[in-house]
C-alpha cells in the first residue's frame, strides 16, 4: 500500500550521523518520490517544534512526521508512513506497523535512542 503524494514534514536531528544517514537512504531509495518529503532539522528549534505540538525532548528521542493534514506521528508510526509513500519500502512500512511487531521493534528503537543520545551528552538518565 502506497500513500498518496502529499507532503510531509519529517522532523529529524541532523546532529545525529546515523538519522543523516537514514535521511540519505531514503532520499536515495526513493529518487523523484522524495520530493514529497520536507525534512526539518529539530536542532535549536525548540519554539518551533512547540507551535508543532512536539516537545523538544520527544523530537530528540523519537522521529515525529506531519503529514498534509497536519497529523502528527511518531517513532515507529512515523517509519511506517514514510516508508509507505516510498513503492520500494512500502511492505516494510506495513510490516513495522504490526501489532506483534511494533512494541518490539519500539524497544529497542528506544533504547538504541537513548543509549546515543547519553553517550553524547545529550540526555540525562
Amino acid at each position: 500500500m502506497v500513500i498518496d503524494n502529499h507532503k510531509i514534514t519529517v522532523y529529524y536531528d541532523k546532529s545525529c550521523p546515523s538519522c543523516v544517514k537514514d535521511r540519505q537512504s531514503f532520499e536515495r531509495i526513493a529518487g523523484k518520490r522524495a520530493e514529497q518529503f520536507i525534512w526539518f532539522d529539530i536542532t535549536n528549534q525548540d519554539e518551533a517544534l512547540r507551535k508543532s505540538d512536539i516537545q523538544p525532548i520527544d523530537a530528540l528521542r523519537n522521529l515525529h512526521v506531519k503529514d498534509a493534514e497536519g497529523i502528527i506521528y511518531s517513532e515507529m508510526d512515523a517509519y511506517s508512513l514514510i516508508m509507505k509513500k516510498i513503492p520500494l519500502l512500502a511492505p516494510i512500512g506495513l510490516l513495522i506497523s504490526l501489532p506483534i511487531i511494533k512494541p518490539i521493534l519500539s524497544y529497542f528503537y528506544r533504547k538504541s535512542v537513548d543509549k546515543r543520545l547519553i553517550c553524547e551528552g545529550r540526555l540525562n538518565k
